[in-house]
């Protein structure tokens, strides 16, 4: 997926029903690296996953695509990431 130098906020989602949050400039080359083992195994995406990318959103900027990943992080609601960006009701995942 090409974003063309765009800056892109995304959301992963895994079997279980969790969410990872994140922004990339190469949201492709962002989702393998998430799936792929992490040779320390500390990575939150790596013990958590397999991950399918679920919504994205670019920006024109890294600072305007940064600002709108801690936009989404503040509220801290699993429900409202299904509600208002994905227009899930619950258990619909």
């Amino acid at each position: 997926m090409a974003t063309n130098g765009a800056y892109c906020v995304y959301i992963l989602e895994n079997r279980a029903g969790r969410f990872y949050l994140g922004s990339t400039n190469d949201i492709a080359r962002r989702v393998v690296e998430h799936n792929s083992p992490d040779e320390m195994g500390r990575r939150f995406t790596s013990k958590h996953g397999p991950w399918s990318l679920v919504w994205w959103e670019c920006h024109p900027s890294r600072s305007a695509a940064m600002r709108r990943e801690q936009q989404i992080k503040q509220m801290k609601s699993a429900r409202w990431i299904r509600r208002g960006l994905l227009g899930r009701e619950e258990g619909q995942w």
